[in-house]
Parts: C-alpha cells; structure tokens; sequence
C-alpha cells in the first residue's frame, strides 16, 4: 500500500488547524489511512493509504482536501477544466503530437501552474506526488510518466514524437555528459531502471519545445536544463504520457487539483493529436470526462441495514466532498474531478457510509445463523493431501499471481489462455497462474544446497480463460508435485503417480503428450473417466537452465475438479 510522508506544518495549513496525534488516528479511518509515524524533531508525519483505488489521497494536498471537507468544510469548486462542450483558450500553450508515436508511446497531457513561486514544501510534496502516482498508479512508469519542467525556458508549441534512438542527443539530469537516448538506457541509472519499458520499440518517446530544446525523453529522464526544477520557480510546465488516455487525464487532474489547493493558478494546455482519441483530437488539459452516477434510496438503505432518506445521503456524501441532489427514488452525484472509481452504485453507497460515520450506524446482532462445514471439494483435497504426505512429499504455499517471466517465457510457453491482470500494481504480479509447475521449480531453483531427493508439492487453485462461462474465466483445483534426484525420470515418477491414483481409487489411461515443458516421448496425459485429467514427464532442459536448475527434475499436474467426479 502506498506510503507518504507530509511536513506537518503543511499538512496543517492545508487541514486550516492542527491536530494531536490522537485526533489524527481518529479521523484518518475517513480516508482509509493510518498514522504510521510523527518525527516532531523533523516535522514530518508518516501516513500509509490503505486505499488503491483512491490515488487523489496519496499527497499532502488530496488527503487534507477528503480530511477537510469531512469535517465540515466545503468541497472545492475548481474552475479551470474543459470538457466535451467546452474549452479554454490555451492557444498560446499547445502540445502538438506527432503521427509517428502512436504505437510506441501514443498519448501525453499537460497543463501549466503559476501565481507565485515554489517552497521547498511544496516542491517535496510534488516530487512525492509524481513518484507515487507514477510507481503504483502509473505500473512503474509503464502506463505513466510525469515530468516537470521551467516553462519559461520552454517556446510552445510543445513537441512529442518518436525519436531515432540514436540520432537524438542531450544532457539529461544528475549527469553533464550529452548522451544519445540508447546510451541514456546503458549508462545512466534512470535508464538501465526504465529504460527496457521502451528499448525494444523502434522509436524513443521524445518531448522537445519548439526550438528543439530538449524537455524529456519519457518515461525515463528529463533535460538537465528544463527539467531540473527548483525552489522558487514561479512557472512550471507539468505533463504525462502513457498508454491509457483515461488514466493520464484522471493523474493530470490530481495534481491540478492538489496545486491549486496549494494556492496556484491552473494553466491549460491544448494537446492536438494526429490520430483519434476516445476525447477527440484536440483535447484541453485538465479535462473533465467523469460520468454522472445514482444510487437508488432503497438500494442504500438495504445495503446499510437501516432507512437512510435522502437528505442523509446528501449530506453524507458532502462531507466526502461529493456534490449531489435526490428526489423521492435515488441520489444523484457529481463524481470530483479528481476521482474515477465510482464503477456501480455500491460504491456511493460506501461513500454515504463513511460520510455518515461508521459510529453513527447502530451494531446489530444476526438474525440467521448457518452450520459451516466443508465442501467436498475441500473435503477431497485434504484426503489427497494425507496420500501426498504419506507418500514422503513436503507441502507448500505458493502466491496464485505471477511475471510474464516465470509463467510464460521460463516454461517455453506460448501463454495462450491464460488470465492477465488489465492494470496490475507490479508486473511481478501481472498474471493468474495457469499452473503450479512453475511455482515448484522456483522452489527447486533455489533449494540446490539441500539433501536430495527433492519432493515436494502444492494443492491450489489454478485459473483460464473461457469464453463459455460468465466471467469469461474458469477456476480449477489442481495437484502439483515435483521429485528431483539425480537418477529421477519418466518412470520413477510414473511410479508416484499411480501410487496416488491407487490410493484415490481412480482408474486412469495414459498417453503420450507433446507439451514443450517435458522432454519429447517422456511425458504423457493422464485422462480419467474419458477426460483429460493431467499430465506429466521429465522437465525440458532448456526450462530447467531457464530457472537455473542443474538436477533431473519431474513434475506431475493433475486436476482434482475432474478427478472427483469420475468414479
């Protein structure tokens, strides 16, 4: 979860008075917050948010905005966006994009603040803000990259273009050698970290004024020169790329937002695209592009477990900064512009639950009581796993997501069907695992010191995609166990198998199986009661090298889904 550091002097100022620690471990429950430290020496409160789907609190401003309005101030009112029917004349600001980056890096947004100069506070607190924007919101910088530059050293319009890697040049920041963008990538620490987001296109993200002058190349430095921002600028460029245009605007949108409860005027910036948008072609930063939501009243009141009439809610959902109205069958909100997370109505009924505070919803004994008891498929599992520790095998727990690297690249595996993640946090946690083989030989990959054999094993849930079921998705309970020895191989695993197929009672066939994982001809399908029902062989070489595995290693997959049902 995301973690922030707030001078508290600020914190306080934006808050209009100070708080006890106390107070503040009291009323951050309201924001999904804990206090997690106060260095009074150093002035800095630490807070961790417990919220992902809220980055508007993950900086000083934003949290003391949400804090603010829900101790009875109002929700600001910000009067510099654009939207549909509207704009703004930023003529004299213009980001123009170029045809030639569309499919490597294609969208950017941008605004410009100024009205008075930048304190060191603030200054932090936006250094803050885009590092935790850009690391969790952002995928480390994959789908977004904010810079901030000297707009008085830039002459707009504003140019982002796919640049010849090796053609483009300049100093970037935290160095004063001049290096082209490929070099950027193998020298410089920024580069070697962010740079493989872009290194294999055949064009480099590349942001320059209209005089040439160098402002970023994205998303992995900034110029020494414009980009090397510092206390007392009093007029600042700010802008995003990435590949989700929703996302850039909404990360536009905090930080506006955020700056001008910091007392500075908005600027906005008109980005003409070559190409269509879902926004258009010519789109005026900071837009507005939330929807208007609703909950019905009776929805609320059933959720909550007690009536809740319309002023209620309307009320509540101020003190969450939520302007709304109602009438006698539902509330309807206008969503902030610096929020985008109301997908169903459940989650203005949250929203009516926090505003009202939790203190104020009467506990309530259960009225129905149910008898646990465990399904059997659970009933099941537990029984295999008896027979797999009766057998001699180690049982582990393994994590049901993964890379790209260890569940499709290190298994010689197309990746055909399995489920990835659409905006994950990490791209070590990207995918859905299709599989328990990978989880054993990262086991095994690291276990070289230890007594052989090795025998170990995982009864878990695996997922696919499947276009039949509703969710576009099916779950399964599978068996996974793995024995590495130096003499183990087809058959001393054919072995293991049929001994735990004895002991659940199952019949089963076998045939032989081309799956690039195993060994060509040492490995075969398990099929029970006419379905496939696993598999199993010597692993590949080339998949034991790519997990750095030096001992003959065999693994069977079975699924108990299947297995129990047939008799």
């Amino acid at each position: 979860m995301p973690k922030i550091e707030a001078a508290a002097d600020s914190f306080f100022e934006f808050l209009g008075k100070s708080y006890s620690e106390e107070e503040l471990e009291t009323v951050f429950p309201v924001a999904k917050a804990e206090l997690d430290g106060w260095d009074r020496d150093e002035g800095i409160i630490k807070i961790e948010l417990n919220d992902t789907n809220r980055p508007d609190l993950w900086s000083t401003a934003g949290l003391a905005r949400q804090l603010r309005t829900y101790k009875g101030g109002d929700a600001p009112l910000y009067d510099f966006f654009s939207n549909a029917e509207e704009t703004f004349d930023s003529d004299k600001r213009v980001v123009q994009v170029h045809e030639n980056i569309q499919k490597t890096r294609p969208y950017i947004v941008g605004f410009s603040i100024a009205g008075k100069p930048v304190d060191e506070a603030t200054l932090k607190d936006l250094i803050q803000t885009q590092e935790k924007l850009c690391w969790n919101f952002g995928r480390k910088r994959k789908s977004i990259a904010m810079g901030v530059y000297r707009s008085d050293l830039i002459e707009f319009p504003v140019q982002y273009f796919g640049a010849d890697p090796d053609a483009y040049r300049f100093v970037p920041l935290q160095m004063e050698e001049e290096l082209s963008l490929r070099e950027i990538i193998e020298k410089h620490p920024k580069g070697r970290e962010f740079g493989p987001i872009v290194a294999n296109d055949a064009l480099f993200p590349f942001i320059t004024d209209n005089r040439g002058k160098v402002l970023s190349f994205p998303p992995v430095i900034n110029s020494a020169e414009i980009g090397a921002v510092q206390v007392g600028d009093e007029h600042l460029f700010i802008e995003l790329t990435g590949t989700e245009l929703k996302d850039l605007l909404l990360t536009a949108s905090i930080v506006a937002c955020d700056l001008a409860d910091a007392g500075f005027t908005i600027e906005p910036v008109k980005i003409e695209y070559p190409f269509d948008t879902e926004f258009g072609q010519e789109i005026t930063v900071p837009y507005y592009f939330q929807e208007p939501a609703k909950a019905e009243l009776k929805h609320v009141s059933r959720l909550l477990g007690e009536h809740i009439d319309g002023e209620a809610a309307v009320q509540a959902l101020k003190r969450m900064g939520i302007y709304s109205i109602v009438d006698d069958e539902a509330v309807y909100i206008t969503v902030p512009e610096y929020r985008n997370d109301f997908l169903h109505a459940v989650d203005i009924v949250e929203d009516i639950m926090i505003g009202r505070g939790m203190e104020n919803h009467e506990p309530i004994m259960p009225n129905t009581f149910t008898l646990g008891r465990l399904t059997p498929e659970e009933e099941f599992s537990r029984k295999v796993k008896d027979i797999m520790i009766g057998l001699g095998y180690q049982e582990m727990m393994y994590n049901y997501l993964g890379s790209k690297k260890d569940y499709i690249d290190k298994m010689r595996s197309t990746g055909e069907g399995i489920v990835q993640i659409a905006n994950p946090m990490s791209e070590n946690y990207e995918f859905v695992r299709n599989s328990i083989m990978p989880a054993l030989l990262e086991s095994e990959s690291v276990s070289g010191n230890a007594v052989y054999p090795h025998e170990i094993f995982e009864i878990g849930k695996v997922a696919f995609l499947e276009p039949s079921e509703n969710s576009g998705t099916a779950t399964r309970n599978y068996l996974g166990f793995m024995a590495a020895d130096s003499d183990m191989g087809f058959n001393q695993l054919n072995s293991h198998v049929s001994a735990v197929l004895f002991y659940m009672q199952r019949d089963y066939k076998l045939k032989e199986s081309v799956d690039p994982r195993f060994i060509p001809g040492r490995a075969a399908e398990v099929f029970c009661g006419g379905k496939r029902a696993g598999v199993f062989g010597e692993i590949h070489p080339e998949v034991l090298e790519n997990w750095g595995i030096q001992m003959p290693t065999a693994i069977c997959e079975l699924d108990l889904d299947i297995i129990m049902q047939c008799d």
